[in-house]
């Protein structure tokens, strides 16, 4: 079904529209006003939110007068929302073409093209993309088009920041289905209904996770019929990331031949790729906190018979369960790889990864074909095995549900047979094989009755005949070409024994098919790792033997298929395809080695940074929210509700720092006055203990230049042993490394108590050179960072530029660091609530050497920090801004003689100075201690601190329940409010968000701060009578002292007016309702005053008295009702008139207005500002003219202090009065009676 778009300029509106309804997309402009020059901009704020507003509508309903088509030809559905800075954008399927169709019913299609519309700005309507076109035909040159580089051909163009997104989106990777859940495999779908119920998609495999989350919320708040009528119309779409394809098998070629068809099978294979750490090959190693493993594929084989009958049979593969890192290096198989975990901190999240296989798949069995002679490959080995036996699973009362066998393909295919000598892996797992089954099942269609023909195939049933039992984890260092071949088998395997429990066999050309397509799963699967789109783009370079038999594309799509998708491909297909090694497929396999090894080194970066943006990881991206009432009420109760899901507690940190001098013979020295200082009973064992290292080899010109990693680990073991030594158990727990980091010289050691493992995550590494204009490694930076709870915290160790003068350029080397290194999703070091910074940092002390070894013999210390280099640069903030050191109460650290404590004897004489530092930011960090140790084997003395530090962890399960608690219970009332057709009253319901964490939020015209459970700052107030209205002359402010009431009476009837005229007394006199019982009226304020004329009162310029003062909310919404108004108390009223006298009635004049008679209307002769104040003339120009009955003019007030208020005049004009004194006016005796006061409700 196609769906059109559709755009409103002017508001902006974009509609995503099917033959009956439509989904509309509005931007919500309240939160953030973007620039109009159609330029991407970055927010300059990380609290910087955007939203926008999504209906869903029968088509009917809409004036589509004021819309016109944004796309040519119709689209496939959305993807989602993206919000990129400043805008956010729609995301839409553009070209599709069906690839597979599992069973009848379940078709799947290729993404081939997106679109990206904008919803708040028109500068990218008409931007040009061709760029991002996977299938063009117009190359450079040279015939290649790297990554992001190359010439501009857009000379003119904005530069669209969805660019990168659409290229990947674009590259032939993606696949969706309509039809079905394409999230999950066969066997777990069987029983699922909607194709987009939340609670059934795999989010492991669902790619637009991120982009898509918004609207599947909102999905999930639409009646049965809407959800129904928007699934049917196909516009949400799940998208997986992978390889998707079937191949028709004739009826002669059918293995089941013993089921009469004369129609032809079909053979899929559909590969998901996770996307729970996904990246490129060199950015995505390994293993993460939550058992989510690089790389990790799960590969289905579906054969299905016309008969009804359905094979399935599943297997995974994955990168290597546990924490290691290998760098990137120009020459093959030379890069070094690093494993950054001790065994004690790898196993609870290698036991979490398999326990989720294990709940998943059942029986897990480890097919490692990594070699047994290379270096790097043997330590990944044995410590995958040392894992695997600690696991529970390899040990437990219902048998082993953890086995690992290892096949070292490389030695068993070098002989004569080559790579047909893999096949001899199946004597390693051919009893496994055939325990672990597969799934069967057999459907039968159940025709539909004569009330519901449509064109859409009869309902099917499926019955369960066999379920697959366990899964075979294959991997080798890159899962790539070695797994593809042995998953080949494995599959091959897995339909021969399906085959011979019916007494089948496959022909020859069913097998051919079947490796075929296997061929075409490699071949993809190695290009999702080394490439992503328009990397070389050689026309035919990349071009093997393509696939024969593919189902028939639709028209106007077969342009696709001559081109290859992405990347370089797998190696060894050509043996995968034809069961023999040729000539040209040596050759092949060559040319894409180089090409791997370019794109290893030169293209990564970037597109790791895309997937990142993709998935919504990067630091600084935000999701888009979609504009709720109750969702922005619930958000605003989580704040102000987080103790309730937010633990806190205090955790101690050790942070120590040695320049080791290059002096590797002491490693057995004792370092325990370093590392374990006696402390006071305030200090506990610490939970982290960080130690940072300089030279800890010679910085010879052989050494800046690589980093040997043996000299690191001998330290790493002498501080281990160093901090368990002294742990006293059962009272104390051990340590256990976490990670570790090196640079040349620069070192940096993480230990952590065995009990806090549980609560790190997403622990990184990363380095920077500073050395040689970034070149060496001989001076720069090493920093580990971690999530302890839900807290940020970042260590950092650094060995910047020496020399006396050359402060500026460590300045330079500072800002280098801060800004330059970066961990993965592109986070900062200043992305870390607790930054600890320790090193050598090298600055010195401005002062000769004299004086600083007199001002040391003085123990003047305080002479000396006022010269140090680094608090000068710091103060000046050209180093180290926000950041915090605490006293120096000790002697300078460099330059001893080695083994002694007598500063530098030799000819250089070095002037003594404070070069290794620790410094600290972080509002939660608090230090404790800051010292050194008396170790003198080198030439520093090392230094250490101890901190507080409070962390928060937030329970996530406890937030989601008391989130869908406060959401039903907020949902009825926005739902009775909308269903009673008043629009504004979704308003009230919005959140206002807190300035402060601890503050109520902000208040608004249509609700204040002070009120209970978000109800309206304005009331309906009804008089004491009807012929009372609210007095105009009243000023706004309740605290402001005044003579006037809060009720006046008004025009009556026509025989009730003529009736009072003919009185010989003037009316009773009517209390003010705020009147005490027991005040009397006091003499001097028994006049009342004529303001107004009953004629002008009752004049259509003034309120009608029955004329509501407020009133938005909608009939039959109930309201708390108003609290008693509390009474003034004497503060407010001058002395001399009582509350009585706050009812004026419109016919007795008082003596202050007589006092402004006697004026000539000119200013000549003003009333005291007392007299002025009295009166208490405030008033709404708009509303009424104040003039007397005999016309006189208000005469103009004296200046004041207080605000002027402008009073009309019978001209039309305005005259300055003197506004009503406030509170601070009045004498200090009666101001102390304020904290008592109760607020009167505003009007």
């Amino acid at each position: 079904m196609s769906l059109r778009v559709l755009l409103q300029e002017n508001p902006r509106v974009i509609i995503l529209a099917s033959e009956s309804h439509a989904l509309l997309f509005r931007y919500n402009p309240s939160d953030v006003t973007p620039s109009s020059d159609g330029i991407f901009s970055k927010p300059s704020s990380q609290t910087f939110v955007t939203k926008c507003v999504v209906e869903f509508a029968a088509l009917e309903s809409l004036d589509l007068s004021t819309y016109h088509s944004l796309q040519a030809s119709g689209v496939h559905g959305t993807l989602g929302l993206i919000n990129l800075g400043a805008d956010i954008f729609l995301c839409v399927i553009t070209a599709a073409a069906r690839v597979a169709t599992v069973r009848p019913g379940e078709n799947v299609q290729k993404i081939l093209s997106v679109e990206f519309y904008c919803l708040n700005r028109n500068g990218y309507d008409t931007c040009i993309l061709d760029g991002a076109d996977p299938y063009s035909m117009s190359y450079s040159s040279s015939g290649e088009q790297p990554y992001n580089q190359g010439p501009d051909l857009r000379d003119n163009a904005i530069d669209h920041p969805c660019i990168e997104l659409k290229k990947v989106l674009s590259g032939g990777t993606f696949y969706y289905s309509v039809d079905f859940d394409l999230t999950n495999r066969l066997q777990d779908r069987l029983s699922e209904g909607s194709a987009f119920d939340i609670d059934s998609l795999d989010e492991d495999y669902l790619w637009n996770a991120y982009m898509i989350d918004s609207l599947i919320r909102f999905r999930s708040r639409l009646s049965e019929i809407e959800k129904n009528i928007l699934d049917t119309s196909r516009m949400l779409t799940s998208a997986i990331r992978g390889f998707v394809m079937t191949v028709t098998i004739s009826a002669a070629a059918s293995p089941l031949q013993s089921l009469k068809s004369n129609y032809p099978s079909t053979l899929t294979v559909l590969s998901r790729l996770s996307c729970r750490r996904a990246g490129t090959r060199f950015n995505s190693r390994g293993l993460d906190d939550d058992g989510n493993v690089a790389n990790f594929v799960e590969s289905e084989t579906v054969l299905w018979h016309p008969s009804g009958l359905c094979f399935s049979y599943a297997q995974v593969r994955g990168s290597v369960p546990i924490f290691w890192e290998q760098a990137t290096g120009l020459l093959p198989n030379q890069q070094k790889i690093q494993i950054t975990r001790s065994p004690e901190a790898t196993q609870p999240a290698f036991n979490k990864h398999f326990e989720q296989l294990e709940l998943t798949y059942g029986t897990v069995h480890i097919l490692n074909l990594m070699s047994a002679t290379k270096v790097g490959e043997v330590e990944l080995t044995a410590r995958y095995q040392h894992h695997t036996q600690q696991s529970p699973l390899s040990e437990g009362p219902s048998g082993r549900r953890l086995i690992q066998s290892h096949f070292d393909f490389h030695a068993e295919t070098k002989g004569p047979s080559g790579y047909e000598a893999a096949s001899m892996v199946r004597r390693l797992i051919q009893d496994k094989a055939d325990s672990f089954a597969y799934l069967l099942c057999d459907t039968i269609d159940q025709p539909r009755g004569d009330s519901d023909r449509s064109e859409k195939p009869n309902k099917a049933q499926s019955t369960i005949i066999l379920q697959q039992q366990g899964v075979f984890r294959v991997n080798c260092l890159d899962c790539l070409d070695r797994t593809n071949l042995i998953q080949t088998i494995l599959s091959h395997m897995a339909i021969e024994l399906f085959l011979s429990h019916r007494s089948e066999r496959a022909t020859a050309d069913f097998w051919v098919r079947h490796s075929s397509v296997w061929a075409d799963n490699g071949d993809v699967g190695t290009k999702l790792s080394d490439s992503w789109n328009h990397l070389i783009r050689r026309a035919g370079a990349i071009q093997n033997i393509r696939r024969s038999v593919v189902i028939p594309a639709p028209e106007g799509s077969r342009k696709y298929s001559n081109h290859a998708a992405v990347g370089t491909g797998a190696l060894k297909t050509s043996f995968t395809r034809h069961g023999k090694m040729s000539l040209a497929g040596a050759i092949a396999d060559a040319r894409k080695s180089a090409t791997r090894m370019y794109i290893n080194n030169f293209a990564d970066k970037g597109r790791q940074n895309t997937v990142d943006m993709l998935l919504g990881r990067l630091v600084e991206q935000h999701p888009v929210y979609l504009y709720d009432p109750v969702n922005d009420f619930v958000d605003s109760q989580l704040r102000e509700r987080a103790h309730e899901y937010t633990t806190a507690e205090t955790i101690d940190i050790y942070a120590g720092t040695f320049n080791l001098n290059g002096k590797g013979a002491n490693i057995k020295q004792d370092l325990s006055a370093w590392l374990c200082p006696r402390l006071g009973s305030q200090h506990r064992q610490p939970e982290i203990v960080a130690v940072g290292f300089q030279e800890i080899v010679e910085l010879s010109p052989q050494q800046i230049m690589s980093t040997d990693p043996s000299r690191r680990q001998v330290w790493e073991q002498a501080v281990g042993v160093t901090i368990n030594n002294r742990v006293k158990p059962p009272m104390q727990e051990e340590y256990v490394l976490l990670r570790s980091g090196q640079l040349v010289g620069a070192a940096l050691v993480i230990f952590v108590k065995s009990s806090a493992l549980k609560k790190i995550k997403n622990v990184e590494g990363s380095v920077k050179k500073t050395g040689m204009s970034g070149m060496a490694g001989n001076k720069g930076a090493v920093a580990i960072r971690m999530d302890y709870g839900s807290t940020r915290i970042c260590f950092v160790t650094a060995h910047l530029a020496a020399g006396f003068a050359n402060y500026e350029e460590r300045n330079r080397d500072y800002g280098t660091i801060s800004h330059g290194l970066r961990f993965q999703r592109n986070r900062s070091i200043d992305d870390h609530d607790t930054v600890i910074w320790l090193g050598d940092f090298n600055y010195r002390i401005g002062l000769s050497d004299d004086k600083v070894r007199r001002l040391i013999q003085a123990g003047d210390l305080g002479t000396l920090y006022q010269n140090d280099q680094l608090n000068l640069q710091m103060i000046a903030g050209h180093a180290f801004p926000f950041y915090s050191e605490s006293q120096i109460t000790f002697m300078p650290t460099y330059k001893y003689d080695n083994g002694t404590d007598e500063y530098d004897t030799s000819e250089k004489a070095r002037i003594p100075a404070w070069c290794d530092r620790i410094l600290r930011k972080g509002n939660n960090l608090k230090q404790m201690e800051y010292a050194t140790a008396p170790l003198r084997f080198s030439d520093h003395r090392p230094v250490y601190a101890t901190f507080k530090c409070t962390v928060q962890s937030i329970d996530e399960k406890r937030k989601e329940e008391l989130s869908r608690s406060l959401y039903e219970r907020r949902k009825p009332d926005v739902t009775q409010a909308s269903a009673n057709g008043n629009e504004k009253t979704l308003e009230d319901h919005a959140s206002y968000r807190s300035v402060a964490a601890g503050l109520p939020p902000a208040s608004s015209d249509r609700r204040k701060w002070w009120l209970d459970h978000g109800l309206s700052a304005r009331s309906q107030a009804q008089p004491p009578q009807s012929n009372m209205m609210l007095n105009p002359m009243r000023p706004p402010n309740p605290f402001t002292a005044t003579h006037e009431s809060d009720w006046i009476m008004v025009g009556r009837s026509a025989e009730a007016e003529g009736s009072e005229r003919k009185a010989s007394t003037p009316p009773s006199r009517i209390r003010s309702p705020l009147q005490p019982p027991d005040r009397k009226p006091e003499a001097s304020s028994r006049r009342s005053t004529q303001m107004f004329s009953e004629d002008v009162l009752a004049s259509p310029t003034l309120p009608s008295p029955r004329r509501s003062s407020t009133a938005s909310t909608a009939a039959g919404v109930k309201r708390k009702p108003a609290p008693p108004v509390p009474k003034k108390p004497p503060l407010l009223s001058r002395s001399g008139t009582g509350p009585s006298d706050r009812l004026i009635h419109a016919t007795e004049p008082s003596p202050a207005e007589d006092d402004f008679r006697n004026g000539d209307g000119n200013n000549a002769s003003s009333p005291s500002p007392s007299s002025w104040k009295g009166l208490g003339m405030r008033t709404s120009p708009a509303r009424f003219s104040p003039f007397t009955e005999e016309g006189n003019k208000v005469p103009r007030a004296p200046p004041s202090s207080s605000q002027p208020r402008n009073l009309p005049t019978p001209g039309g004009g305005e005259a300055r009065g003197s506004g009503r004194g406030n509170l601070l006016d009045q004498d200090d005796e009666g101001a102390k009676t304020i904290p008592s006061l109760q607020p009167l409700r505003p009007q």
